[in-house]
């Protein structure tokens, strides 16, 4: 069984930061490429930043240049670091993860969502 944890989710104003992050527990191996994802209009959730076990990273062209996606391989942990939020990046953000499992094969998994509030 794996959990994955969301937390940092607050109420900011436009231009503020924040930083979630989400850890992820239980019978892993191995965390491979992780991400974050938000709803938008039309996508049940879109892809907002991605990054591979070894660091390569993808952004969604809305965030490019104000969010950073890093992580810590040795805690199973994953961060977004939001700098100049927008009202527009209002949402709730989940964690998603391919787990490699101990018991040897692949399963995808997602978070329960942390909300994010931009707004004056």
């Amino acid at each position: 069984q794996v959990q994955l944890v969301e937390s940092g989710g607050v109420s900011v104003q436009p231009g503020g930061s924040l930083r979630l992050s989400c850890a992820a527990s239980g019978s892993i191996r191995r965390s491979n490429a992780m991400g974050w994802y938000r709803p938008s209009p039309g996508h049940e959730r879109e892809l907002v930043a991605r990054i591979t076990y070894s660091g390569r990273t993808d952004y969604a062209d809305s965030v490019k240049g104000r969010f950073t996606i890093s992580r810590d391989n040795a805690k199973n942990t994953m961060y977004l670091q939001m700098n100049s939020l927008k009202p527009e990046d209002t949402a709730v953000y989940y964690c998603n993860a391919d787990v490699l499992l101990r018991a040897g094969y692949e399963r995808n998994y997602w978070g329960q969502g942390t909300q994010v509030t931009v707004s004056s």
